[in-house]
């Protein structure tokens, strides 16, 4: 059928395949330890980078889809955030990338959220509080110490 949208099982399944790739398709050897091709599409500059991103919009647009509530959908962002940011770090970002695992995650989150009455639990509702705050306050703090240094300086 042209243009028909996959149904949400066609599209899980899609995506969890990609995020099995992403974060644990592979075992080092001798270990309990699994990762995916992200940490090492990481070390590629600037393609490397749009793995992750492009797929978490993937697990976004389908959340919506599904319409998972908007507590679960934050929480994924923020996943995907720390992930990007875990990322930025030279040479400990993509090692950081085979625990961290945002990917998954934020799959797990869908898989749980995206059928009607699941509601959110109170530690994802936590969670977003907890990175919110956390933002504030790293973006509270540099406008007072400039606000602080302000005064000090005209004084």
């Amino acid at each position: 059928m042209r243009g028909a949208r996959p149904a949400p099982r066609d599209s899980l399944s899609w995506l969890q395949w990609w995020a099995s790739l992403l974060d644990s398709r592979f075992q080092i050897p001798g270990t309990s330890i699994r990762f995916g091709i992200d940490p090492l599409l990481a070390l590629i500059p600037g393609f490397g980078d749009l793995a992750s991103p492009a797929f978490a919009v993937a697990l976004f647009a389908q959340a919506l889809r599904q319409r998972v509530p908007p507590v679960i959908v934050l929480r994924m962002l923020f996943n995907a955030l720390l992930d990007a940011l875990i990322g930025i770090v030279p040479l400990a970002g993509p090692v950081a990338d085979i625990f961290w695992r945002a990917n998954l995650r934020n799959l797990q989150l869908l898989e749980r959220h995206g059928q009607p009455g699941v509601p959110p639990r109170r530690g994802d509702y936590l969670f977003v509080l907890l990175v919110v705050a956390l933002f504030g306050m790293l973006t509270l703090v540099p406008v007072l110490l400039g606000l602080w240094l302000a005064s000090r300086f005209w004084a």
